[in-house]
C-alpha cells in the first residue's frame, strides 16, 4: 500500500477520535457525559398537576421538550421562578440520578446522597463532608398569566 493510500486509512479515524475527545471536556460547568438538550416547555399552572407549585413552591415536570429525566420548576420568594434540570449535575445518568425534592428545601441525588438548596441550587456539605462540585443546569422560567414557559 502507498503512503498516500495509508494516510487515506487512518485520516478519518484519526478525525472521529479527536471529534470525541473534543465532546468529552467540560462545559458551562457540565460533564459531557450529561449533555445539552433543547429545554422548550410550557405548563398551566391552573391545572392541578402543577397546583404544587403554588402550595409547596416547587413541581416536577416532565414530558416533551424537558430532557431526559425532566424539570424542577421552583416558585423563588420574588415572585419569579427558575427551573432545574433533574439530572444530577456531578455524576453520568444512571437510573437513580434523577433528582428528587425532599423537605421542600433541598434537591436530592438517590444514587450518592447528593444535596443542593432548592431556592438558589447551591450545593450542600453532608455529614461525611462530602459537596458536589457543580450546581444543577438551570433554566429560564417565565410566568405570564397562568403560563409559565421554561426553556434554554
Amino acid at each position: 500500500m502507498k503512503w498516500n493510500n495509508l494516510r487515506r486509512v487512518w485520516v478519518l479515524p484519526l478525525l472521529i477520535l479527536t471529534g470525541f475527545l473534543m465532546n468529552c471536556r467540560d462545559d458551562d460547568g457540565q460533564k459531557s457525559c450529561n449533555p445539552e438538550y433543547v429545554i422548550a416547555a410550557s405548563i398551566n399552572i391552573n391545572l392541578p398537576l402543577y397546583s404544587e407549585l403554588e402550595t409547596r413552591g416547587w413541581t416536577y415536570v416532565s414530558g416533551e421538550g424537558t430532557g431526559t429525566k425532566g424539570i424542577i420548576v421552583v416558585k423563588l420568594t420574588n415572585g419569579t421562578y427558575k427551573a432545574y434540570d433533574r439530572n444530577a449535575p456531578h455524576i453520568c445518568p444512571t437510573p437513580n440520578s434523577q433528582l428528587e425534592v425532599i423537605d421542600d428545601s433541598k434537591m436530592y441525588c438517590p444514587e450518592d446522597g447528593a444535596e443542593w438548596i432548592l431556592l438558589t441550587g447551591s450545593p450542600i456539605e453532608n455529614d461525611e463532608g462530602f459537596a458536589p462540585d457543580r450546581s444543577p443546569r438551570t433554566y429560564m422560567a417565565v410566568r405570564t398569566g397562568s403560563i409559565i414557559d421554561i426553556y434554554n
